[in-house]
């Protein structure tokens, strides 16, 4: 029984939608959160890790520095998120770093910070459902050999769930997400109690082993360290954007609930981050590589153990997993907005059945499961590759969020004007918004100089070659956007432009069956001058096929027979040169028409086992330019395919 593909697709996918239910599908506060929140709050997981894997080169007394290095990364985080909740506002349609640029920059660094952008949500799959494995890992050691193969399974389930739509997914990540913030929320409760022995609470367990220093490192070499440690804990800024690119993904009001849903975000992020890393600290935990996670370690600490460390763990594994949504949910989003000015394939800003960019979905599952085998899921390698695009977005945005205050404040009180993407008004406070939104240009922009410099021989340097390699890709693809505009436009048109239509049509035959002689009728309907053209390899096949040509002259009359002797084996070679001739020497600049026969077997799974001629010879005439090719189908059912 032959497999009918859409009832398999709405199983797996649901029915489609109707595009008027668009608005139904939107996100409230709470589903917008899991969706484009996981991110960021999920990178609490590993971020304070990421520092103190970088100190524990200096020894255990080195790892006090974790806590003030975590707090310059909370600051950085809040200038950020000031200056995304002005874009949510200021450009309402979505589009985040790289509408800003475009508006206020110009086009090479839009496409730098959507090229920054589009790598980040590659690695934010990548490193999350790696993260996600780590954790499954830390708690069953047995699994570890496993971990690509678990990594995949989740992109695969990650990227069905969104294919399901928006709002389905937001309902199915809601309840982990917010699981592993009560979890955390609850250790760094109890961790504080007993760390202050708060009514007479237990002390904290400390770490009893003291790890030595791996070498002496003074002057430029120690403030080196420090700033690869400080980079590495920039990965909580990680997804920050996420909100500012999906706008239209909200309920109306859309610019407010983003708004709304990016300071909740803000305030839940970094009060987990700084809560793990004072507790951290202050256990004088010791990360270990390719072993337990330092938040493992904490939670198991401070819990004993007992039901709260395995509710932590399994949400951690959860939400690093979903993490991975916030790829899902701004990859796509970017991708349409490139397509859409022609910067990225048409088709990536088609939604699918569900009304999501089903397009830009399945790409991301591709590249970023190929990501994960070749870095076989660790995501620790793919660290120094993470934070450095979403940092360059980051200074460009604000830079461009800089320099638009700056045309707010030409404005006069109750004054408006259009930017080109966006409408502004005369804002009093822009003064101050400005100086925040430099300022936290200039502090990424050093940043992602750090990052550059700090990790570039452990892998970030495939960044750098990345982004360049993307912004020329969106040149060349915009280039041929325009070649095509430009062939296709009809200003200074006029009909003498036009190719006459010769009345010529050739059908290429291999033999006289009911699939030919169809073809045959049908070119006889759309043309006077009709050749049905076949190749002979042998003396045999020539005289075959004019004794069956014979069979049926009736509907044969007036069709000319070509047949071609040909002693090698590849006969669409004299097809096309005699089509090629046909085309250059007898109807010059003019159209010519092939019609081609083909039978469809009802067996869809049973075309691989026929010639593969037609598709090919459709392919190489398809080169040709004043060639039409028609295809004249024979379906074959059920009788017919017992014969």
């Amino acid at each position: 029984m032959a497999i009918n593909m859409n009832d398999f697709k709405r199983v797996l996918i649901g029915k489609p939608f109707p595009t008027s239910q668009e608005i139904h599908e939107r996100l409230d506060k709470v589903r917008g959160l899991a969706v484009f929140a996981s991110d960021p709050i999920s990178s609490n997981a590993y971020a304070t890790e990421a520092i103190m894997g970088v100190l524990i080169v200096l020894g255990s007394s080195a790892l006090s520095l974790t806590l003030p290095l975590a707090m310059g990364v909370a600051a950085l985080v809040l200038m950020v998120i000031f200056s995304y909740i002005q874009t949510i506002l200021h450009y309402p349609d979505g589009g985040g770093a790289y509408t800003v640029a475009k508006d206020n920059l110009g086009r090479i660094p839009s496409l730098l910070a959507a090229g920054a952008l589009l790598t980040d949500y590659i690695l934010t799959v990548s490193v999350s459902v790696s993260a996600g494995v780590r954790a499954v890992t830390s708690a069953v050691p047995e699994a570890y050999d496993y971990r690509v193969a678990i990594a995949l399974i989740a992109i695969a389930l990650i990227t069905w769930i969104n294919l399901r739509g928006v709002r389905e997914s937001g309902t199915i990540f809601a309840f982990p997400t917010y699981a592993f913030v009560i979890g955390v929320l609850v250790t760094i409760v109890v961790g504080l109690v007993r760390h202050f022995q708060i009514l007479g609470a237990a002390p904290l367990p400390l770490h009893e082993e003291f790890i030595q220093p791996a070498e002496t490192f003074t002057g430029f070499a120690y403030i080196w360290l420090l700033l690869r440690a400080f980079a590495g804990g920039c990965t909580a800024l990680t997804g920050i954007e996420a909100i500012s690119n999906g706008v239209k993904a909200f309920k109306p009001p859309e610019s407010k609930n983003a708004a709304m849903t990016m300071v909740a975000m803000g305030v839940i992020a970094m009060s987990l981050f700084l809560g793990i890393t004072f507790l951290a600290t202050h256990m004088q935990i010791v990360p270990v590589e390719h072993g337990e996670s330092v938040l493992s370690q904490m939670t198991r600490q401070i819990s004993g153990g007992g039901i709260l460390y395995y509710w932590v763990q399994i949400f951690t594994a959860l939400i690093l997993f979903l993490a991975a949504n916030t790829g899902y949910q701004d990859f796509p989003r970017l991708s349409s907005f490139l397509a859409k000015d022609g910067f990225l394939p048409r088709w990536m800003q088609n939604r699918g059945d569900r009304l999501v960019y089903s397009s830009g979905i399945l790409v991301l599952m591709v590249i970023s499961a190929l990501i994960v085998i070749i870095f076989q899921a660790n995501e620790i390698a793919m660290l120094p590759l993470y934070a450095l695009g979403v940092m360059l977005s980051f200074t460009l945005s604000q830079t461009g969020m800089s320099r638009l205050m700056s045309k707010v404040g030409k404005l006069k009180p109750g004054e408006s004007a259009h930017t080109g993407v966006t409408t502004i008004h005369y804002e009093s406070g822009w003064r101050w918004k400005k100086a925040v939104n430099t300022l936290g240009a200039i502090t990424t922009g050093v940043v992602f100089v750090i990052l550059v410099a700090t990790k570039f021989v452990d892998g970030a340097w495939i960044v750098v070659l990345a982004i360049p390699l993307l912004v020329f890709m969106f040149y060349k693809i915009h280039e041929h956007y325009t070649t095509v505009a430009h062939a296709l436009t009809t200003e200074e048109f006029c009909e003498e432009d036009l190719l006459e239509v010769a009345n010529v049509v050739i059908v290429p035959i291999a033999d006289v069956h009911r699939g030919t002689l169809r073809a045959l009728q049908y070119a006889k309907r759309i043309g006077d001058d009709v050749r049905a053209i076949c190749v002979a390899t042998t003396p045999q096949v020539h005289e075959r096929i004019e004794s069956r040509w014979a069979r049926f002259p009736e509907l044969t009359e007036g069709i000319e027979l070509v047949i071609i002797d040909y002693d090698y084996r590849d006969i669409l070679t004299p097809i096309v040169n005699y089509i090629d001739n046909v085309n250059r020497e007898e109807f010059k600049k003019q159209l010519i028409t092939i019609v081609i026969p083909e039978f469809v077997p009802a067996n869809r799974g049973a075309t691989i086992l026929h010639n593969q001629t037609a598709n090919i010879l459709r392919s190489r005439l398809h080169a040709q330019e004043d060639v039409v090719v028609i295809d004249v189908p024979y379906h074959i059912g059920p009788q017919e395919d017992r014969v």
